[in-house]
């Protein structure tokens, strides 16, 4: 039996209710061994530890009472447990609990790196490892977004790696996860991943609140987001700061998009895009489409996979592009901010 995208979103909030009237109070170290830490960021913690009884490694993630709420907890375990039985998702134990201080559930241990730790700057990836890893995210997002469902966080650290060749990878961490149709009343904070629709959301430097309208949650912002994560794997750098018209990067690849007929050719291109191919230009055309409504589903890329992405021989002005490009703040601006929202079903 197939069920509705209605189904699917009542079965969240049945599974969330489940589990808040179920969920154990004890202390880590009754049942875990600890190890130690894997991972750190604004939501909490990671732990590498082993069940006490059985001896199973795991992942422990664990978030502060204090800046976590109880329903967002909520939401991102039940999320996560539903998703888990894709191969390209992290899978879950269903073992969610909470301490004196702190909310925590258990997850797969992936030994390895994630995609951000394998991007040299100014390089990329190989372009092999690129189409491999691409085509895993595609899957995991298709069967997120057939449940109804939207990442929002799509981003290179959020992509576990098993080898250092992406012959298989895992999409991690649903916290900012959400049903489609969800409405953003705005958020703080920019990333380069974010779609042009959802950047108009953010609370600028003095701002009380945004002038856009409350915008819905849509497959098509990951779709957006993929496409960044895509660009930034074959190359080292980013394609812009955000999505505004203060950007001239953005503005550059928007003025591209606008054109009524639209070129690939080298002389029509981006200065930072004239590394691609026509066939990578044009995937890229349609999975960062200006209008949401113009953007790919995910899935179409594969019809692009097979096709070459980056020119064999670069030009010497495409190298010295490369060279004045965003590549030399890659390390430090995907950690400067994170998406933060307040949102409304």
């Amino acid at each position: 039996m197939v069920l509705s995208e209605l189904d699917l979103n009542g079965l969240i909030d049945e599974l969330m209710e489940l589990t808040a009237q179920s969920i154990n109070h004890l202390e880590i170290q009754e049942r875990f061994n600890v190890i130690k830490e894997i991972g750190r960021g604004k939501y909490g913690k990671v732990l590498l530890v082993t069940h006490r009884c059985r001896g199973t490694p795991m992942a422990l993630k664990v978030m502060p009472k204090a800046s976590t709420k109880l329903q967002g907890f909520l939401r991102e375990y039940c999320i996560s447990l539903h998703l888990s039985c894709h191969p390209c998702i992290v899978g879950l134990f269903g073992i969610a609990f909470q301490s004196k201080e702190h909310y925590c559930f258990a997850q797969e241990l992936v030994i390895g790196r994630d995609l951000f730790a394998v991007i040299q700057p100014k390089v990329g990836i190989p372009e092999s490892s690129v189409k491999r890893c691409a085509l895993q995210v595609a899957s995991a997002l298709e069967f997120i977004h057939s449940h109804g469902l939207v990442h929002r966080d799509i981003k290179p650290e959020n992509i576990l790696l098993l080898d250092s060749h992406c012959q298989q990878v895992k999409l991690a961490d649903f916290g900012l996860a959400q049903k489609r149709g969800t409405m953003i009343r705005f958020i703080t904070g920019t990333l380069p991943y974010m779609a042009p629709e959802l950047c108009s959301m953010a609370l600028l430097d003095g701002q009380r609140e945004v002038t856009a309208p409350p915008l819905s949650v849509e497959p098509s912002l990951d779709t957006w987001a993929f496409g960044v994560v895509i660009f930034c794997i074959l190359t080292g750098y980013f394609p812009w700061d955000r999505c505004m018209d203060s950007d001239d990067f953005y503005q550059e690849f928007a003025g591209w998009c606008r054109m009524e007929q639209r070129s690939y050719t080298e002389k029509d291109i981006p200065p930072l895009w004239k590394k691609f191919t026509p066939e990578a230009m044009e995937m890229f055309g349609k999975l960062l489409a200006l209008d949401a409504r113009d953007r790919f589903s995910v899935g179409e890329v594969r019809g692009y996979m097979e096709m070459e992405m980056i020119h064999k021989r670069l030009p010497a002005f495409v190298l010295a592009v490369n060279n004045v490009s965003n590549a030399g703040s890659w390390t430090q601006k995907l950690q400067e901010n994170e998406l933060m929202s307040e949102t409304s079903t």
